[in-house]
């Protein structure tokens, strides 16, 4: 197995299932209502919709990376303003979340072994990390995310039983 393929298998194991730690991304996330995706249990804390949105955009950024763009996210991007909080716009959020990250994983099939140690962009003015380090720090930013809402999920059960 390649280096690449074994990133691309992190991804994969922490975002679909089998990761070692404990539940994917997609398996904290299976379940959740639009109400309590929506909900802000803990005050001053995002909501489980917000950081769902916020994997969504980074591995998006991770993915433009790959590709060349320096994917700097306006706040905006990076955290979404949520307007429709109904069942539909949940699930479009969710179906967002799968084809980001299966684009991210179509982006890391496609790498060439040989980039991993050069910066993921070549910028003087704003050094980047290496790819390697920019997506192994994607699979943390992920799961990070996913203990974040597992604890949120939670929240909500002990607030709303």
């Amino acid at each position: 197995m390649t280096e690449v393929q074994r990133i691309r298998e992190q991804f994969q194991r922490a975002f679909n299932g089998e990761a070692w730690h404990g539940p994917s991304v997609l398996k904290i996330l299976d379940g959740v209502t639009a109400q309590q995706a929506a909900a802000h249990p803990i005050p001053g804390a995002h909501s489980i919709w917000e950081l769902t949105l916020h994997i969504a955009a980074w591995e998006n950024a991770c993915r433009r990376r790959l590709e060349g763009d320096p994917a700097q996210l306006s706040d905006e991007e990076d955290w979404p303003t949520i307007e429709d909080t109904g069942e539909e716009a949940w699930h479009a959020t969710q179906q967002h979340l799968r084809d980001n990250h299966q684009a991210l994983l179509d982006a890391i099939a496609a790498l060439d072994e040989s980039n991993l140690d050069r910066p993921i962009i070549e910028n003087a003015e704003t050094p980047f990390s290496s790819v390697y380090v920019t997506l192994h720090g994607a699979v943390q930013h992920d799961l990070y995310h996913a203990g974040q809402i597992a604890i949120l999920k939670k929240a909500k059960e002990i607030v709303v039983p």
